[in-house]
């Protein structure tokens, strides 16, 4: 079976590299870092936005470009290459994919254009603060049309116009859509170890909602679908991220001499660099077999999307502190792009779900399916 990508994904993925060389250089990225202000790059965002990016996986029936969640993957990759500071993520990976599983034809409809256009950005809420999140602990509830609860942290909560919020419908737990500019909803903003990616807490007090979909109480099981599709896209984000970690520590280790030589030719820095190319192509290989399941539908997915997580969540991390510690007492400074991705590392690591919580996940795919 080959797993690789087309010759048309692989074009798409070389001419998104190019734009985003251009237009999401590590200035843009620390225009964010270094203003308090921001939430994201706007600039970034809007010309994401006209490169229709945001559409790769939408049907065309609904203002998408129709491509497929290969396309998606391929893109993700990229964007984590520059460490995009923009809202992508949530509105692509959550917001959109919740929408295109369980949403009714009339909320697709409504809901779908405007994220391709811009005009919504979407976001999901689950988590209530530390801890791990189960139906029995969720405060969050919905009734009578109304929400009401906290939600804590929220990724790009502050800059959402949507979000798809997991509540309790009674003894039930479902999935709704709530508009967050509106009475009933107040945010504030959080930092973080990585601000290049916002965060809010969000409160509902007798906001307004609807269930996503037609069907109540399956909440945490669509949960579950939207998080294994989400976490397979987050993969190739860490991946791409992890990729342009191996190529600056091999540069700077070509260039930078000690003692009369590049340092690149000394065996301890040829291990690092080794160990980062072998982490990173076992979390290419999860991510490839990830994406298939993706784009097929396959009942592997679960675990795949498990396996990815968790490969890429290494992967990421490992490469990031390697690059740091390649680039020697200069790869702790401000001034050199390493603790960027560094941050990143540690963001996209928790978000969706710890290693931890995914590495039981795929225990359970594993007994699962040899049980079967």
């Amino acid at each position: 079976m080959n797993f690789d990508f087309s010759e048309d994904q692989k074009f798409l993925r070389d001419e998104a590299r190019k734009f985003l060389a251009a237009q999401c250089t590590s200035a843009h990225v620390r225009a964010v870092l270094d203003d308090d202000t921001k939430t994201h790059n706007q600039e970034v965002w809007q010309k994401i936005v006209e490169m229709g990016w945001l559409g790769a996986a939408i049907p065309e029936e609904f203002g998408g470009l129709g491509l497929g969640m290969l396309e998606l993957c391929v893109i993700a990759e990229e964007l984590g290459r520059v460490l995009a500071p923009v809202p992508f993520g949530s509105s692509a990976y959550f917001f959109a994919e919740a929408l295109k599983l369980a949403g009714t034809e009339e909320q697709k409809a409504e809901l779908l254009p405007k994220i391709v256009d811009g005009s919504v950005v979407g976001c999901i809420a689950t988590t209530e603060g530390p801890g791990a999140l189960s139906a029995a602990s969720l405060q969050t509830a919905f009734k009578d049309g109304k929400l009401s609860g906290k939600k804590v942290p929220v990724t790009d909560g502050d800059i959402a116009t949507h979000a798809v919020v997991l509540a309790k419908e009674g003894s039930a737990t479902g999935l709704y859509i709530v508009a967050l500019e509106q009475d009933g909803v107040s945010r504030s903003s959080i930092k973080t170890l990585e601000p290049t990616r916002s965060h809010a807490s969000i409160d509902f007090d007798g906001a307004s909602a609807t269930r996503l979909g037609q069907e109540s109480g399956n909440g945490m099981a669509l949960l579950d679908q939207v998080m294994d599709r989400a976490a397979v896209l987050i993969a190739f984000e860490q991946l791409g991220g992890a990729s342009r970690c191996l190529e600056m520590a091999t540069e700077y280790a070509k260039e930078r001499q000690a003692f009369g030589r590049p340092i690149g030719g000394y065996q301890a820095i040829k291990h690092k660099l080794a160990d980062m190319y072998v982490k990173n192509e076992v979390a290419r290989s999860n991510a490839y077999y990830g994406a298939w399941a993706l784009s097929t539908d396959a009942a592997e997915l679960p675990e795949a999307a498990a396996a990815a997580r968790v490969a890429a969540s290494e992967a990421f991390w490992f490469a990031s502190k390697e690059n740091i510690q390649t680039h020697g007492g200069m790869g702790f400074t401000w001034e050199v792009d390493c603790h960027l991705f560094y941050r990143r590392a540690k963001l996209l690591a928790v978000q969706a779900g710890s290693p931890a919580i995914w590495k039981e996940k795929l225990v359970s795919a594993l007994e699962t399916r040899n049980a079967a």
